[in-house]
């Protein structure tokens, strides 16, 4: 499996960055489905693709976030579900296959915007089939590996994961930690190992994305077993600004340089970025990662020294074995 392969190559592998905020420079219009382009602009999709290929990505994301047709409703697009998902993993093998080296096409498989049962109306069953739809799209388009990203709910990642299974695709997956330290549903960093439990396949890696800011979402990977699993950090640009009509993120290339670095230290290995990471962000990461040497663990001072405060930090202290605990207790006396 490439995925694989690759992180046996190279110990550490360079992810791309956000979708929805590039898109939006590129034109697509706000309240506009980013899948919907898969048909109506793949050469702006395939641009898309190619300027984190260019930057020096090894791995890059389809245009399939809100691939299910839980989100494709709020468009009137549910029921092209499966052929949008197809045209998101092809336009990015079309591109990848130009390329000089050997790069990842990630299948990205978003939440559905669904609660499940018995805290909403969707049934795990129906979130399986949901998943099952946009993983079989995935496959027939070319992905190498379903990328389950930005979940809450351990239940959801179970189905999209059995869904991945099923569709004969490996997986990887990452949640969000933007709640005191957890997911909006309680999840903390710790719990994420095991919600692979019992699946008929394990994943090739699990991680944190998106959240709050690169300092939380360190501190979320830190507490992660990184010597027996590989996992993943895919931090935002730093912290979203509301400008006139415009989301802007407040990091720089040099922050997402000091975070790549940082991140590895930690013993992550798939780095990228999420919201606000533009191609130019992802070359500083590059160019960062290519002259890394591993150094110590990081201290949540060293984290926060160089990338800014904790935007949400944990309501309660994790464990005595914890460094990043111990450095978080220090820092409030």
């Amino acid at each position: 499996m490439l995925l694989t392969e690759l992180l046996e190559e190279k110990g550490v592998l360079l992810a791309d960055g956000a979708t929805g905020t590039n898109m939006f420079e590129m034109g697509l219009p706000a309240g506009h489905a980013p899948e919907d382009w898969n048909a109506a602009e793949p050469e702006k999709v395939k641009a898309h693709y190619r300027t984190f290929v260019d930057a020096g990505s090894d791995i890059i994301l389809t245009n399939t976030f809100g691939g299910t047709r839980y989100r494709l409703k709020l468009h009137d697009l549910q029921d092209q579900a499966e052929e949008l998902n197809r045209l998101g993993a092809e336009l990015a093998c079309e591109v990848v296959t130009d390329a000089d080296r050997r790069i990842v096409v990630a299948g990205s498989m978003g939440p559905t915007g669904e609660l499940l049962a018995p805290l909403g109306a969707m049934t795990y069953e129906d979130c399986v089939a949901a998943f099952m739809e946009q993983a079989r799209g995935l496959k027939a388009g070319g992905a190498d590996v379903a990328w389950i990203e930005t979940m809450s709910a351990g239940d959801e990642m179970r189905a999209a994961a059995e869904a991945a299974i099923a569709a004969g695709l490996p997986y990887v997956y990452t949640a969000s930690f933007d709640t005191a330290g957890r997911t909006m549903m309680g999840l903390p960093p710790e719990g994420l190992a095991s919600v692979q439990d019992g699946l008929a396949e394990r994943a090739i890696a699990f991680g944190a994305n998106c959240g709050v800011g690169a300092s939380d979402l360190l501190l979320a990977v830190s507490n992660m077993p990184t010597d027996d699993h590989v996992v993943v950090a895919k931090a935002n640009c730093g912290i979203p600004q509301v400008r006139g009509d415009k989301v802007e993120y407040t990091g720089t290339p040099e922050l997402m340089a000091a975070y790549v670095r940082l991140a590895a230290d930690c013993g992550v290995r798939i780095i990228g970025g999420c919201c606000g990471t533009s191609p130019e962000h992802v070359r500083a990461m590059r160019r960062s990662l290519d002259g890394w040497t591993r150094g110590e663990k990081p201290e949540l001072e060293d984290i926060v020294t160089a990338l800014g405060p904790l935007m949400a930090p944990p309501s309660t202290a994790g464990s005595e074995g914890s460094r990043p605990d111990r450095a978080r207790r220090r820092r409030r006396d």
